[in-house]
């Protein structure tokens, strides 16, 4: 294999107009912000609004990893507390039955060292991450219009979603036959209902990774969750199947997932600002650095759990400068990540801050 591509600045190709963009997207989130806070009488996320469990746990960064692993939070073996959140990904709270992308964002706490802007004085490291390899927009203008779209069907005829949705995933399985992914179907509700924990998430864009860059990924690996991967859930007539489908495994078993990392090594091949370009993992394949443990625990109890999930805001630029998101879909997260995060904690009369220890979340 080539050498890491080492970090430089300028593997960046900022544009003079990416303020727009991000103005265009913070719209879209005001829109479906108001319209699911005044719905529900609180507020939630303008994206990944409905989780399916809460799970907490333990991060172990491997020991004596080589040189080109040793970077940032991976420095050095140690054991962090840490939190994941299982989601999907629309911005308002829809039936299990229409069939969505999934998401595992993890924050591990206690994690010192020199910050990312805006999180100054945080002892934070979050991974947000999708049950897909690559983004589904290419760049951020993309993604605004994407988003656009989305917000317009905010609050809409959910029986027509799940009529919808039942026709997209036919169409998505067809195509899959001959070998094909519609990443935009799999969005509009043509995803398979699959088991989250039995899920591979994917960062899907790239990060400084200290000296290096690379993309982030979190792998089932304990027979309880390998098992379930593949599996569909029944999600007829059970509108939070995927909350009951998670809190009976964790209850029972826990689970075991493998960060993994897959360093650049070609900018040509393995492009910064294009988010849905694929790294090859037979050029550079994910290597893993640290292991998330999580005990059994009940992942969701309605009326507990929910007060968690409100406290928690994950962002991709909560964390460490040795591990800054690249990339204009990256960018153009920060400022709206942020808003949305904002806008909830006004709604909700608790202005949102980062947990340095796990005993700080209720």
């Amino acid at each position: 294999m080539k050498t890491p591509v080492p970090f430089t600045p300028q593997v960046e190709d900022v544009k003079p107009n990416e303020g727009d963009t991000v103005d265009q997207m913070k719209q879209s989130f005001e829109h479906i912000l108001d319209t699911t806070s005044k719905d529900y009488g609180h507020g939630v996320r303008a994206v990944h609004a409905k989780a399916h469990g809460i799970i907490r746990g333990k991060l172990k960064v491997h020991d004596a990893l080589p040189s080109e692993l040793a970077q940032g939070l991976f420095a050095h073996g140690r054991e962090y507390d840490a939190v994941a959140r299982i989601s999907t990904n629309p911005g308002d709270i829809l039936d299990d039955a229409i069939g969505l992308p999934r998401g595992l964002a993890l924050k591990v706490i206690g994690v010192e060292g020199e910050r990312l802007p805006g999180s100054d004085g945080d002892a934070t490291q979050d991974f947000v991450m999708a049950n897909a390899p690559v983004f589904t927009a290419p760049t951020a203008d993309a993604f605004a219009k994407n988003l656009k779209m989305l917000a317009s069907t905010t609050d809409k005829f959910e029986g027509g979603k799940k009529l919808l949705s039942g026709i997209l995933r036919g169409i998505e399985a067809t195509l899959e036959t001959v070998g094909v992914e519609s990443p935009t179907l799999k969005t509009l509700g043509g995803s398979k209902q699959v088991h989250p924990l039995g899920e591979t998430y994917y960062s899907q864009t790239p990060f400084r990774y200290g000296d290096h860059i690379a993309k982030f990924a979190l792998f089932p690996v304990s027979p309880a969750l390998t098992q379930l991967t593949g599996d569909t859930v029944d999600t007829h007539d059970r509108p939070d199947a995927l909350r009951e489908v998670v809190r009976e495994v964790m209850i029972e078993q826990g689970g075991q997932w493998e960060l993994r990392v897959q360093l650049n090594r070609d900018l040509d091949a393995m492009p910064i600002e294009d988010a849905t370009a694929e790294w090859s993992e037979e050029d550079s394949p994910y290597v893993t650095v640290a292991t998330f443990t999580a005990e059994p625990q009940i992942s969701w109890q309605d009326g507990q759990t929910n007060a968690i999930d409100d406290a928690l805001s994950y962002s991709i630029w909560h964390g460490l400068a040795a591990h800054q998101p690249l990339g204009n879909i990256n960018r153009a997260r920060k400022d709206t990540y942020r808003f949305s995060a904002e806008y909830r904690g006004r709604v909700n009369g608790c202005p949102m801050h980062e947990p340095r220890a796990m005993a700080e979340l209720p």
